[in-house]
């Protein structure tokens, strides 16, 4: 039985997007084996799952104070059909890296779990976790030992006033003893994420830098990209990569890192002649969708080929449906053939500088970064 044939909700409006591109919408059939690859050639090896759309922060530029609508709790993924896709991922479609995201993935009760089935596969993929590390300080040793390899903190500044503003919340100590608890049992390198915000936090960014050295933790400063759940991103409201570089240059002597980018999101650059250095991850302003080698998972089961697409595909249904694939081989091979399909009609580009752009409607929390 084929995936169309068992009813996936189909990729129509990226179709259609593609059409309004100039692109056509008839690309021809996908293959049937082999790796996640789409029609421009780009091969996706690196599968971002999110565990739950729930955070414990509410950072002005994702959601508003009062947070948003969770997911029903019975819509999310079970452990066990979070663990069966994994599994097709990695030893049926070529998947060597797994980031586990949220919202908040700490908040995901069976995390430990899941990194330590994650862990057994064969071949062993690389394994991260992008979080806030409010609770990293109690969960990083055990973490460590089911099987994660390292961590990406989100943390936009360290001045404590600063922080509430942005996160609604007084907790710059815990995220402060989360990245030290990972540093401490091995999860490395520890990696922060930061993006600033006009008249907030835009004038921090030399002094994160600096306590990222005197850290030995990797800075990516991220432009803000159109993501919020209150769809009020603009522009101008973007502080650019341009205008990072410019701030850090005052105090610090960047330049251009003589290794090969490849996929890797952020273009990094030697802080004062290295070996330490920062990087700058410009999706806005110097899109890298050319190299992109993302595939997707939400906690709800829906495929998405890229953060800004407009059509979902729809793996909880193949799970749980009346016509749903049965455990086994075959079943898998079904699960593998409508992830492949999902990922062939991935578009060549965000398209955030077109005309005619639009913001997805799911915001990043119900993504996953």
């Amino acid at each position: 039985m084929s995936a169309v044939g068992l009813g996936i909700p189909s990729v129509a409006r990226e179709e259609s997007r593609a059409a309004q591109l100039g692109l056509g919408s008839d690309l021809g059939p996908a293959p049937t084996a082999g790796p996640l690859i789409d029609s421009f050639g780009r091969v996706a090896r690196d599968l971002r799952v999110s565990l739950t759309d729930r955070c414990n922060l509410r950072c002005t530029y994702c959601m508003p104070a009062e947070g948003l609508d969770w997911m029903p709790s019975e819509d999310m993924l079970s452990v066990s059909e979070l663990q069966r896709l994994i599994r097709v991922a990695v030893t049926m479609l070529g998947v060597r890296e797994i980031r586990f995201t949220g919202g908040e993935p700490l908040l995901y009760a069976r995390i430990t779990e899941l990194v330590a089935y994650t862990a057994s596969l064969a071949p062993r993929p690389d394994i991260s976790l992008t979080t806030n590390a409010l609770g990293l300080a109690r969960k990083a040793a055990s973490l460590k030992a089911a099987g994660l390899d390292r961590v990406n903190v989100s943390l936009d500044t360290v001045n404590s006033r600063n922080f509430h503003t942005l996160t609604r919340r007084d907790r710059l100590s815990d995220v402060l003893a989360g990245l030290s608890a990972a540093a401490e049992a091995g999860l490395t390198p520890v990696k922060v994420n930061a993006v600033l915000q006009p008249g907030i936090n835009d004038k921090d960014a030399a002094d994160l830098l600096q306590f990222c050295l005197d850290n030995g933790y990797e800075l990516r400063f991220i432009e803000q990209m159109p993501l919020d759940a209150g769809h009020g991103w603009t522009r101008d409201g973007c502080i650019t990569a341009e205008q990072i570089l410019h701030s850090l240059s005052e105090r610090f002597t960047l330049s251009p890192h003589a290794e090969r980018r490849g996929s890797a999101p952020a273009e990094r650059f030697l802080v004062d002649g290295g070996p330490a250095t920062v990087g700058i991850i410009a999706s806005v302003t110097r899109p890298f969708c050319g190299d992109c080698d993302r595939t997707r998972l939400t906690a709800d089961g829906q495929i998405r080929s890229c953060l800004f697409s407009h059509g979902e595909t729809d793996l909880r249904a193949l799970l749980r449906g009346a016509a749903g694939v049965p455990d086994g081989a075959e079943g898998d091979e079904i699960l593998a053939q409508a992830w492949r399909e999902a990922m062939w009609r991935k578009l060549p580009g965000h398209a955030i500088n077109d005309p005619g752009f639009l913001q997805p409607s799911r915001s990043m929390s119900a993504i996953g970064g």
